[in-house]
């Protein structure tokens, strides 16, 4: 059986067919000294022993210059420093906050050639039950790169989601969404077209990964020649360039009106703050003078965002009844327990620009069911939407495939220009679930066990085939939720969906391909109160 995921191309993630790795920088998460001196020895290791991350923060071996255009023009916290104090710093930070510290080896930075070579290692190397890495999800990218998405939804590439059926020969990257005036829109790439060359570099079976990853993973504003074959068959041969894409966040909102009820189905692909005005959107039509019967939430490409945003989408699902209830409890680690806090479902509209609730409400359809399309696509704060609703008891049916597994978050912290994303917290519903590192799993018409304490949900299993346009009622995850909607039933013939995160060996190496960060995670970053 074919194993699918889903990625974005861009700088920020490498998508890597022989190996995979990111770049990384920013300033949250952390505070730094008052002082502007410089540091130019460097600080010595001892096994075990740990001093403060307030010690070595902001000492940089290429401290930047000048002012951060993202921080209100103020200068960069940046003082002279080593490469040992950026180790250092992580090393004490991981100690610190890292939710499994205690199952990190302490291994001397000396022996690493880079900043990113030691950080690569700061995590657990435990497994989960289904054999998985515990934390996939180790990650870093720049400060720039991480501005421009968590704010604005901004990535560089074509506008391509691929869907990594193989990376393994011979290759699969097939379109699974493209992007709104994006390169590849204007190009006329589709979603189900497949690659077959990039540069005259045979994709599904040739052997330079080199030029194949540079057309990938592209840098701003450069040309790479694509071949693809669409769902017909017929090859197009096209030129994209790469350029800043904004992601559009909620697509193809519309009522349906089927077997004698009004559907409402939206996609939902980030929690990010530009998504607010256009899910308010979508939900205000949902409750006009003639409401929606039932919901469809496509989450099948949502690998997650602020935890405050999905607290905000679980009101808006649910209503009032969410009212004073807790969306999720966020667990640390034993040195940090007075810190844990619970986020309730959030009624409240957020300013964005001055980062802050409002007295507004949301608009809410109040329905005591959803149904949510998944993939392994679907991730954390995606995740934490299924949790937290199933724990006060609204029923979420579950359309498609078991999704990644990600019941942790992280507060991005960011280093000399670089952003690092480290395991911080496990996330529980109100019944104190959180056991779902392997996924929520749809499994059929009825619960195992009492609704919101089990992985497994109520649902169809559904493949992602691409054959048709999303939003279409033809698409077969949106097609097996109005069946659903309609006779309480799985469709009679359905594709077994793919059931594992994809892991292929490639030139006699396993990788396994990641997802952009940004949705892959969940952050808890709140806005002010009133």
């Amino acid at each position: 059986m074919q194993r699918i995921t889903l990625v974005f191309a861009s700088t920020a993630m490498s998508l890597l067919l022989a190996a995979c790795g990111g770049g990384g920088s920013d300033s949250l998460g952390t505070s730094n000294p008052n002082d502007n001196s410089g540091q130019t020895e460097p600080p010595t290791w001892t096994f075990n022993q740990f001093s403060p991350s307030s010690q070595f923060i902001n000492y940089c071996a290429a401290p930047r210059t000048g002012t951060d255009p993202y921080n209100n023009d103020q200068p960069y916290p940046d003082r002279a420093g080593t490469a040992m104090h950026e180790k250092m710093w992580l090393r004490s930070f991981t100690n610190e906050t890292y939710l499994w510290y205690d199952e990190v080896e302490d291994n001397d930075p000396t022996q690493f050639d880079t900043v990113i070579d030691y950080f690569d290692q700061l995590k657990t190397n435990q497994k989960t039950a289904n054999g998985n890495d515990k934390d996939r999800f180790h990650y870093y990218e720049s400060y720039e790169d991480f501005q421009k998405e968590a704010q604005s939804g901004v990535t560089t590439g074509y506008g391509i989601r691929w869907a990594v059926i193989s990376s393994a020969p011979p290759r699969n990257f097939t379109v699974a969404e493209v992007e709104p005036d994006s390169p590849a829109a204007e190009a006329g790439i589709m979603r189900g077209d497949k690659v077959l060359s990039i540069d005259g570099i045979d994709f599904v079976s040739g052997s330079n990964i080199t030029v194949l990853n540079a057309g990938l993973a592209p840098a701003q504003s450069e040309p790479h020649d694509f071949v693809f074959e669409d769902t017909d068959g017929n090859e197009k041969s096209v030129t994209l360039t790469s350029d800043e894409i904004n992601i559009s966040a909620v697509k193809n909102a519309q009522i349906i009106n089927y077997g004698g009820k009004r559907v409402g189905y939206v996609q939902f692909n980030q929690f990010i703050p530009t998504a607010q005005t256009n899910l308010i959107k979508a939900f205000s039509d949902f409750v006009t003078s003639d409401p929606v019967d039932e919901l469809v939430l496509d989450m099948r490409y949502n690998g997650g965002g602020r935890v405050v945003i999905a607290a905000q989408l679980g009101y808006m699902i649910a209503g009032n009844n969410s009212l004073n209830k807790t969306f999720s409890f966020s667990t640390l680690n034993d040195k940090r327990t007075a810190e844990e806090e619970r986020t309730e479902f959030e009624p409240r509209v957020i300013n964005w620009a001055e980062n802050k609730f409002t007295s507004t409400n949301l608009p809410t359809v109040s329905l005591p069911r959803v149904y949510i399309l998944t993939t392994r696509g679907t991730a954390s704060a995606s995740e934490n939407v299924i949790n937290g609703l199933r724990g006060i008891d609204v029923e979420v049916f579950l359309i498609g495939s078991t999704t990644q597994g990600k019941p942790y978050g992280f507060v991005p912290a960011q280093n000399c220009g670089t952003v690092y994303y480290t395991i911080q917290f496990g996330s529980e519903n109100a019944k104190g679930f959180g056991d779902y590192a392997d996924g929520f799993t749809p499994s059929g018409a009825s619960s195992n066990g009492e609704i919101g304490l089990s992985s497994q949900v109520p649902g169809c299993i559904v493949a992602d085939d691409f054959s048709e346009p999303l939003g279409s009622q033809n698409e077969d995850l949106l097609a097996a939720a109005l069946t659903h909607i309609d006779t309480g039933r799985c469709p009679e013939s359905i594709q077994l969906a793919p059931a594992a995160f994809p892991q292929h060996e490639v030139q006699g190496e396993p990788v396994t391909l990641p997802l952009h960060p940004m949705r892959n995670h969940a952050i808890l970053l709140k806005p002010e109160e009133p």
